[in-house]
């Protein structure tokens, strides 16, 4: 007996993760017998046909039940013991859900292993914003739903589902999704005038030059500095440079192993650029100039441009093209010798200046606390808490009770309109404050032992005053 209760005290932590992800549309087998022509799409693909169906069934079954008590707002979520399950419906009568398995508490008990499923954990507003996510990356690259019906039928819409979902579904890591998914904010360089005006002035001389370009989007070191598109689309092209493309192509950075390095250039200027997209050796005469297209200004115009990633040292820039016109290798070369050297150059102005300013400021010690910033306005979102250092992990680096803690008072925040703070004493060592102030959130993690609400709040004062220029002006 002694041995078994011994190892009870052997727990282990099973993160949530995705149990199944299914999109359908209700109108496409109205009748009896005719249930699986709603299935548009569903993962895992080897279920059984009969339990498809009763899934997809019971879904529409917790709609419809919803709409009778909030008519204009249907189900998000359904919380069971054993899993979660989202609802999204992007457009009309399409259907998205995703069904989360909870974090699991795995004990022994009598040398058998019993498994405690923790209901609480999962923040809704999370996993929601996933969801949305889904949608927005694949209309990204393949338009709405309803293009794909109008292309050609339901056969094509779920040629595209299956074809963009296989790869997508697995670079979603359900375990380390936190507040910043709800905010998909971007991340902005912090630069001086002089060097943000000589980027405009690039930009406005590359669009010149290569005069079919409609649209330019400019980002060092993963973070924007310009983007010509509308908020919404540079948000998730975004999101799908810093966190699919980019680490695809980590760079062996300046021994320039992966690029043959140019013959000098005039000036004595050796030249770095790449494309990141498209031709992967600008010398081979069969070289394929294919780029990937994406839909942008969905909701009104509806664009359809081939999305052009260059990049040179740690500076990137995508043009963006209307894709009634296929690029061709002579329109590359060209884009190579003129965007090449001058990005070059730039990025290492960038470099520079950048340095200098951080002397200026001088070197920051690791302070006290950790924050997470956004700001409605223009998207921008600024994190200590995270490093983001591969592809499929963000990786936090406090406790995931206290990224809980700001996801909830993150939801608080979202019922109310007025600006307020919230401070909430977590841990044995720990104070987490929030702060919401016309359009702007900010969230503090403290780590102080003995701390009272007066100091936190002095603490917190400070922080405002050197990361925020007192944006708050809440006191």
């Amino acid at each position: 007996r002694m041995a078994a209760a011994g190892g009870a005290g052997q727990e282990k932590q099973l993160a949530p993760t995705l149990l199944s992800f299914f999109i359908y549309n209700p109108k496409l087998g109205p009748k009896e017998g005719e249930e699986e022509k709603k299935i548009l799409f569903y993962h895992p693909n080897e279920v059984e046909k009969n339990e498809k169906i009763r899934n997809v069934g019971l879904c529409e079954a917790i709609v419809q039940f919803t709409r009778t008590f909030s008519p204009t707002k249907p189900a998000k979520s359904l919380h069971t013991q054993k899993n979660r399950q989202f609802f999204h419906e992007p457009e009309e009568n399409f259907w998205m859900v995703m069904v989360v398995r909870n974090p699991i508490i795995e004990k022994h008990k009598d040398g058998k292993p019993v498994y405690e499923y923790q209901e609480e954990e999962l923040l809704d507003k999370v996993y929601s914003s996933v969801l949305q996510q889904c949608y927005s990356m694949y209309k990204l690259f393949n338009g709405t739903f309803l293009k794909a019906m109008e292309d050609g039928g339901v056969k094509v819409l779920k040629e595209r589902l299956e074809k963009f979902f296989h790869r997508y579904l697995q670079t979603l890591h359900l375990q380390s999704c936190d507040l910043l998914d709800v905010f998909c904010g971007i991340s902005f360089f912090p630069l001086d005038k002089m060097t943000y005006l000589k980027i405009q002035s690039f930009i406005n001389r590359m669009e010149e030059s290569l005069n079919i370009v409609k649209y330019t989007a400019f980002l060092y070191n993963d973070q924007l500095i310009w983007s010509g598109l509308e908020q919404d689309d540079m948000r998730i092209l975004y999101k799908y440079l810093t966190t699919s493309l980019f680490p695809r192509h980590m760079e062996p950075e300046l021994a320039g192993r992966d690029s043959p390095i140019r013959a000098e250039m005039p000036g004595n200027l050796q030249h770095y650029g790449r494309f990141l997209t498209g031709p992967l050796n600008l010398n081979d005469p069969e070289a394929k100039c294919r780029f990937p297209k994406i839909f942008v200004n969905t909701d009104d115009t509806y664009e359809e441009l081939h999305l052009i990633v260059y990049k040179a040292m740690s500076a990137a820039v995508c043009f963006m093209i209307d894709a009634s016109i296929p690029p061709t290798l002579e329109f590359c070369r060209k884009l190579d010798s003129i965007v090449g050297p001058q990005l070059t150059v730039l990025a290492s102005d960038i470099c520079e200046q950048y340095n200098i300013n951080k002397r200026i400021s001088g070197a920051e010690k690791e302070p006290q606390f950790k924050f997470i910033y956004f700001n409605h306005m223009n998207l921008a979102e600024k994190s200590t808490i995270h490093m983001r250092k591969t592809p499929s992990v963000s990786l936090a680096s406090v406790h995931p009770d206290l990224m809980k803690i700001l996801g909830d008072i993150n939801s608080d925040f979202s019922r109310v309109d007025e600006d307020e703070e919230i401070i909430v004493k977590a841990m044995s060592d720990y104070w987490v404050v929030g702060k919401k102030s016309d359009q702007r959130e900010l969230y503090v993690i403290l780590n102080q032992k003995n701390a009272n609400l007066i100091e936190v709040n002095e603490e917190v004062k400070k922080l405002c005053a050197t990361q925020f220029n007192n944006i708050f002006f809440l006191d």
